[in-house]
């Protein structure tokens, strides 16, 4: 079986973006499982050091392709590097963000190489498949697991036949955790001269103009969310009252945001934003598959619903059954009096 692989994006400042290191993260546990390595692949301009960024995270290998051509990101030239990696390295599985650049970079490399692959894993795992049509019997196949049907059922999907298994993920559904401090792998550089043909280039970047999120709720500790059964806008502005008192940010769910309570910045769920803050308070909430997708990773739950049967509730720490307009002044008072 061969190895592990990660394609890693690059922030504006050239860090490696949080979701590539959540799913070298990921990517770590897969190939402790399988017995095989984790490799990255980085590319980029003045790549100074990038390595380091990813070996505490248990990368084995780094796949390093530095050019002052490549970054910021286009399509053509990243997406002949990695197929020169991936044709002479074979590996097992490949897993990219599901990002803007993910989202236009995998598609091209799944098609080159003719594989499959799933978009917008909310979990993955490895487990074995018996094809009852073939009477084949698959090991250590990688499950691709995401919501379908428009969140109504949650599907494994598997690519038994083709490799190397692809999937992307989005930020925030794998935790990033570092692996060793001081484990160190070994860097392979990439020839990109040999590589790439002048109509590589032909795509020429002239002007850039980045706006950075005014609303930063993935990173936010504490999130009070809305949902369709807060009622309206005016009762919205109850939950940033509680987000005043409790240093927290105030997200919403997609009914909401539709409705027009709330901006779609603030959306969390499948279509949204992923989030796994200390302290998720669910107010008005049904708590649909969608939903759940992007916050039921969260430390502690609690549910504010005028509905016992909420599906929110069977995973909730603490549900509180009654309306938002009742049950988040008292939160304000008493936590107002019994906090210094």
């Amino acid at each position: 079986m061969n190895n592990i692989f990660v394609y890693c994006e690059l922030t504006e400042e050239k860090l490696i973006a949080d979701v590539s290191l959540e799913l070298l993260s990921k990517g770590r546990k897969l190939a402790n499982e399988l017995k095989v390595k984790l490799e990255a692949v980085i590319i980029g301009s003045d790549l100074k050091d990038a390595e380091s960024m990813v070996f505490p995270f248990g990368v084995d290998i780094v796949h390093l392709a530095d050019d002052s051509r490549l970054f910021p990101y286009t399509t053509l030239p990243h997406t002949a590097l990695v197929l020169d990696i991936f044709n002479r390295e074979k590996p097992e599985i490949a897993l990219f963000g599901a990002t803007s650049i993910g989202r236009d970079l995998a598609p091209r490399i799944a098609s080159a190489l003719r594989c499959g692959l799933t978009a917008d894993c909310t979990s993955l795992e490895i487990g074995d498949h018996f094809e009852n049509k073939t009477q084949t019997e698959y090991k250590n196949l990688l499950y691709q697991i995401r919501p379908a049907f428009g969140g109504n059922i949650i599907a494994t999907i598997i690519n038994p036949e083709t490799r190397p298994q692809m999937a992307t993920v989005r930020e925030g559904v794998m935790k990033k955790e570092v692996s060793d401090d001081k484990y160190k792998g070994k860097v392979k550089k990439v020839d990109v001269a040999a590589v790439l043909k002048d109509s590589d280039f032909v795509v020429e970047i002239l002007e850039r103009h980045m706006e950075a999120s005014k609303i930063n709720i993935k990173n936010s500790q504490v999130i009070i969310a809305g949902g369709y059964g807060v009622g309206s806008r005016e009762n919205f502005q109850l939950l940033y009252d509680l987000a005043e008192v409790l240093g927290a940010q105030v997200g919403a769910s997609r009914a909401a945001v539709d409705a027009g309570f709330s901006e779609h910045e603030r959306q969390i769920g499948q279509t949204g934003v992923t989030v796994r803050p200390k302290l998720y308070i669910a107010c008005g909430i049904s708590g649909a598959v969608q939903h759940r997708a992007g916050m039921d990773q969260s430390a502690q739950i609690i549910s504010i619903n005028t509905d016992p049967n909420a599906p929110i509730n069977n995973i909730a720490d603490y549900a509180i059954i009654g309306s938002i307009t009742d049950v988040i002044p008292k939160m304000i008072k008493y936590y107002k009096a019994n906090s210094k």
